[in-house]
């Protein structure tokens, strides 16, 4: 994730396989797919759960914007994951979602309509707890999941402490 320009500066919609979804040029021009949640509620009409036209400023704008049952459910994986970060990791919106920061992009979650995800920003963490993850839909480094059923608390700490073990090994 890192530093740059947030999506939805020079973003624009792109079609892969049929699908919709969105890129943005990066400071080089290239295109860079990254699914922009505001900027799809924004500009398409539907996708993000966040209701409103303005980006959100922080975690907490980002979550009132969000409806129920999902907003429960990202405010209860947001407790969870505060409870396992380091001391100096910070809550930001990247790319229109909440992400936590440990040296980098730690993990992120979101809401869409039909669904919540959680990004790990680091997809081997997904592919070392293959078998603890089999009743959960995967999907290119994302862990979708059911709007009103938050990951086992259990399983979202071994998801975070990892990606902080990854976060400290590459300092």
């Amino acid at each position: 994730m890192g530093g740059g320009a947030e999506a939805g500066e020079g973003g624009e919609v792109g079609f892969r396989s049929g699908k919709p979804s969105f890129v943005r040029r990066t400071a080089g021009g290239r295109l860079s797919p990254h699914d922009s949640l505001m900027e799809e509620k924004t500009s398409r009409g539907g996708g993000s759960a966040a209701k409103g036209t303005a980006r959100p400023k922080d975690v907490d704008e980002y979550l009132a914007g969000v409806p129920e049952p999902a907003r429960r459910t990202l405010k209860r994986m947001r407790a969870v994951i505060r409870t396992v970060v380091p001391e100096g990791t910070s809550e930001v919106i990247s790319y229109g979602i909440p992400t936590f920061k440990y040296t980098r992009g730690l993990v992120a979650f979101a809401a869409f309509t039909n669904h919540c995800s959680f990004f790990p920003l680091g997809s081997s963490v997904l592919d070392s707890f293959k078998e603890e993850l089999k009743e959960f839909r995967v999907s290119k480094g994302t862990l979708l999941f059911p709007l009103d059923k938050p990951l086992p608390d259990v399983l979202l700490k071994k998801l975070v402490r990892a990606r902080v073990a990854q976060n400290k090994g590459r300092k």
